[in-house]
């Protein structure tokens, strides 16, 4: 008997009756010989991993953009956050981490550089809209490799779903959606204290009374609650009391983090370096590297620059911006 099998008979065993079980994944847009030791959602953990669009993350903002500092977030320590955070839930719930941890650490792949304001700069010049989720699934399915990593479709559900109205369809993947705010809002609290934008005397103590006063105490409370009030459920859920507190934080950073605020002061800069990527690239396709050349040309040049912009991280934007529109030396003394 291959390991494989092996693998989905325990899962089968051990795993909750709600469980999604790789054994009965709704299977891969191509299909594909089976691994002989990895389950379908082993395997989609490991391609996405080994993606370019995963490193890319190291250089990608969480927050702060272009921070001075070591231990600030970006995109890909958020990553490893978020997944640590759903597998701690799935693993006590009994539910498929592995696939838990595949969504989990694919689902910020199409995020643009400089973060949100990335999104927002790119949201406002594309006609057809742009959001980070949409673009996230876009390039599993077509952009990485040139042909998509032909994930399973509760891996591709659970990306696009984690962010936005919709519920994703498998409970490791409402699992990931809720553990992204835990995540972002912990940390995102935790570097604002770092940087001097906040004080733990300004942290609404309403909210704090009910998740805790220390960074590790607010996440253990969420965490805790969300196995307490999910546990034999077909639901992932939180009690109303910790729902309203979290909330309550995620407001409280909004308004004295997210906007307005020192950590925030060179969006309107990273956002004309958006827009005027978006803008030359569009009129002068032939400046594309070769591949979104041809995307251009099958897609048209709106949608080749976009995808090609989201895939930038925040010092290669820098690089193209610096070439196409700032004068280099013609000549240095030596």
């Amino acid at each position: 008997m291959v390991i494989r099998v092996q693998n989905e008979q325990r899962e089968q065993e051990s795993l909750s009756p709600f469980a999604a079980l790789s054994s009965r994944t709704k299977g891969r847009q191509k299909p594909e010989e089976e691994c002989s030791v990895r389950t379908a959602y082993q395997r989609d953990r490991d391609r996405i991993v080994h993606c370019k669009a995963f490193r890319r993350l190291k250089h990608k903002t969480q927050v702060f953009i272009s921070p001075e500092g070591d231990h600030f977030r970006t995109r890909l320590t958020h990553t490893l956050e978020v997944s640590q955070i759903a597998r701690t839930v799935a693993r006590a719930l009994r539910l498929n981490e592995d696939l838990t941890e595949a969504i989990a650490l694919g689902h910020d792949l199409g995020h643009t550089p400089f973060g949100h304001a990335g999104e927002e700069a790119l949201n406002e010049v594309f006609p057809l809209g742009f959001k980070h989720n949409e673009q996230s699934l876009r390039t599993v399915d077509l952009l990485e490799q040139g042909k998509g990593l032909n994930l399973t479709w509760e891996v591709r559900d659970g990306i696009l779903h984690h962010t936005g109205p919709g519920i994703p369809a498998s409970l490791e993947g409402q699992i990931v959606k809720i553990a992204d705010r835990i995540a972002y809002i912990n940390h995102d609290i935790d570097d604002a204290l770092r940087a001097e934008i906040i004080k733990e005397s300004d942290l609404p103590g309403d909210c704090l009374r009910v998740l805790g006063w220390v960074h590790r105490s607010r996440i253990n409370t969420m965490v805790m609650d969300i196995i307490e009030n999910s546990w034999d459920q077909p639901l992932i859920q939180m009690s109303r009391e910790v729902r309203e507190a979290m909330d309550g934080l995620r407001s409280y950073l909004f308004a004295n983090v997210y906007i307005g605020s020192e950590a925030k002061r060179e969006e309107e800069k990273a956002k004309g370096v958006i827009r005027q990527l978006y803008r030359y690239l569009t009129a002068n396709p032939n400046c594309l590297p070769g591949e979104r050349q041809m995307s251009a040309n099958t897609e048209g040049p709106d949608r080749a620059v976009v995808d090609y912009i989201a895939g930038m991280t925040d010092r290669y934007a820098l690089k193209v911006y610096q070439k196409l529109f700032l004068p280099f030396p013609w000549f240095q003394e030596v």
